[in-house]
């Protein structure tokens, strides 16, 4: 249970931080003990009440062209990854995270070197549907913020709108995560544990 906490520390403290990147950490770290099956159900309700603080905290930033399609295109990814999440080998589903990580990350560096702003009509079916598919699968938002970041001017535009999106697609989440059963007994007694750590993180 140690390390949970330690993840949860630094997973919310990172996002108070940067509004993104709670989930990135969270899973990387408890993935060498447990099954992503268990983990995503926990970072899952964690995640909520941040998001909705930071929502409220920058509302006023809040901008609907940017957050609405973005929230459709997630949902359009989110159930199929939910059921993957459900149904498929836990190994398998490792592998999956770890390329992902690697591209995303790869995508976010080799942008910080053109320093240009490709066009947003042409990426946005593509991180949306991706990001959505990472979502329903581990809740991973680093291609969300990879958008997010191209179409917002500051730092507080920025966690309004993609918290906003993690709003919709968490609240769509906890539905479908109910109906296929990943909220078991012992992932909640986690969360209720966790929940103050969660948010010692997040005003860390």
């Amino acid at each position: 249970m140690y390390l949970w906490i330690l993840a949860t520390l630094i997973a919310f403290f990172i996002k108070g931080l940067c509004g993104f990147a709670n989930t990135l950490i969270f899973t990387s770290i408890l993935s060498f003990g447990s099954a992503n099956v268990n983990i995503s159900p926990v970072d899952l309700i964690l995640g909520c009440p941040t998001n909705l603080i930071m929502v409220w905290e920058n509302r006023r930033k809040l901008d609907h062209k940017i957050y609405l399609p973005l929230s459709i295109l997630v949902l359009a990814g989110s159930l199929p990854g939910a059921f993957l999440l459900k149904n498929v080998n836990a190994g398998a589903v490792k592998i999956v995270f770890g390329v992902a990580v690697i591209v995303v990350a790869g995508e976010m560096l080799l942008r910080e070197y053109r320093q240009t702003k490709a066009p947003t009509s042409k990426i946005l079916m593509f991180f949306g549907i991706i990001a959505g598919l990472l979502c329903g699968l581990f809740g991973v938002g680093a291609l969300l913020a990879a958008y997010v970041n191209r179409v917002t001017d500051d730092t507080r535009t920025f966690k309004a709108n993609i918290s906003a999106v993690f709003v919709v697609e968490n609240t769509f989440r906890l539905i479908t995560y109910s109906l296929l059963g990943l909220f078991t007994a012992d992932i909640l007694k986690k969360v209720c544990i966790l929940i103050p750590f969660a948010l010692l993180g997040l005003y860390g």
